[in-house]
């Protein structure tokens, strides 16, 4: 097996565990992102019912 071979391959299993970590990292991060609009959306929802309660 040449050099440019292994390098490649090399490449390629990293890639893929970079791309694992980001896939990871960004379903943890939508989630949260998820968690905050809910608590928004909640929030706006109860501010428009104390308003319409005036």
């Amino acid at each position: 097996m040449s050099k440019n071979t292994l390098v490649t391959i090399l490449a390629v299993i990293g890639a893929i565990v970079v791309a694992g970590w980001v896939l990871k990292l960004s379903f943890k991060l939508f989630g949260v992102l998820i968690g905050a609009a809910i608590v928004v959306a909640i929030l706006a929802g109860g501010q428009k019912l104390l308003g319409g309660r005036k």
